[in-house]
């Protein structure tokens, strides 16, 4: 056998010893992360769509409100645990777990905004069946509003929690995001990248530092949603990750936004950062749209102080 054979197989079987303990090391963390069961399913709602099965809950009587989770790693409708009872008592309340998102398929596709625009159409369309209310967190306010651009008829008063920036909407993806997206989507080694970037630690530092505006007061049963999240669905749950960081998932809403004429109010985290001066571009864009600030919040006022979300919601449904 020649030296350079030789040396050769040694690399072929040294990377096939790696991969394996790799795939090992993959299946345990994603394995350990739903132990605790957050994601309960209560019952067998999953709405067949075309790019997989989307995952859903149907609570109350009356007129109906769709709540949509952000987009954040580790975010499902678990996000809205601490509203969506009350909300019933008044409202039929749909809260989904979005395309690639807690208990929903995760799809291994490119996730664009259009993707959720459809998705949510659809959803409206063939479970809801009428026009209905829509809260939409964080990143979902902009398929929302490009959803209720393109078909009106579906949606009444749109709330926006903490809607992205529309300058960070407007990015769009350049070379080194692509290379990004192909790493992450490398088989069980992109795998092992994602598992770090959301890390248990990872996950309750994203709460400490961007979620809440007393990092004393996280919730940790969130935190362990988040976590178990993240990793449910397996090799499958880096996709969304990687059009998210690769800015697949942006697209220019202001041309959609100055456009609509429903009923738009935004809800802001006092902390939230540069919250002041999104919500002055969306009203720039907007005249019509209110805004209202929560005191002691941050990203996610309707779990940090939900009564007084739930004002809000009062006032404006």
């Amino acid at each position: 056998m020649s030296k350079n054979k030789h040396k050769f197989l040694t690399f072929a079987a040294l990377m096939t010893g790696a991969t394996v303990a790799v795939h090992f090391i993959n299946h345990t963390i994603a394995t350990a992360a739903q132990l605790k069961q957050m994601l309960h399913i209560s019952n067998d709602n999953y709405f067949e769509w075309r790019f997989g099965n989307i995952y859903y809950t149907k609570k109350g009587t009356g007129s109906p409100i769709l709540l949509i989770h952000d987009t954040l790693p580790g975010a499902s409708g678990y996000e809205w645990s601490k509203i969506e009872d009350e909300l019933a008592i008044d409202h039929t309340v749909y809260t989904v777990d979005l395309l690639g998102c807690g208990r929903s398929d995760k799809s291994s596709i490119t996730y664009t905004n259009f993707v959720y625009v459809q998705m949510i159409s659809d959803f409206i369309k063939k479970i809801i069946g009428q026009k209905t209310d829509v809260i939409a967190s964080g990143f979902s306010g902009s398929f929302v509003t490009m959803a209720c651009h393109n078909e009106k008829e579906l949606f009444n008063k749109i709330m926006l929690v903490n809607p992205p920036s529309l300058t960070q909407l407007k990015q769009m993806p350049n070379r080194k995001d692509r290379l990004l997206k192909a790493a992450l989507e490398i088989p069980i080694f992109g795998t092992l990248v994602y598992h770090m970037i959301v890390s248990r630690d990872n996950i309750n530092n994203l709460f400490i530092e961007k979620m809440y505006y007393n990092p004393f007061h996280v919730d940790n049963q969130m935190a362990d949603a988040y976590y178990e999240a993240a990793h449910k669905g397996g090799y499958y749950t880096r996709f969304l990750y990687s059009s998210l960081a690769a800015k697949y998932i942006n697209i220019n809403i202001c041309h959609a936004l100055k456009a609509l004429d429903n009923s738009i109010y935004i809800v802001e985290g006092e902390t939230e950062p540069n919250g002041k001066a999104v919500t002055d571009d969306y009203c720039a864009s907007n005249p019509a749209i209110e805004v209202s600030v929560l005191k002691e919040t941050k990203h996610l006022p309707h779990v940090e102080a939900p009564e007084a979300f739930l004002e809000q919601v009062k006032i404006f449904f």
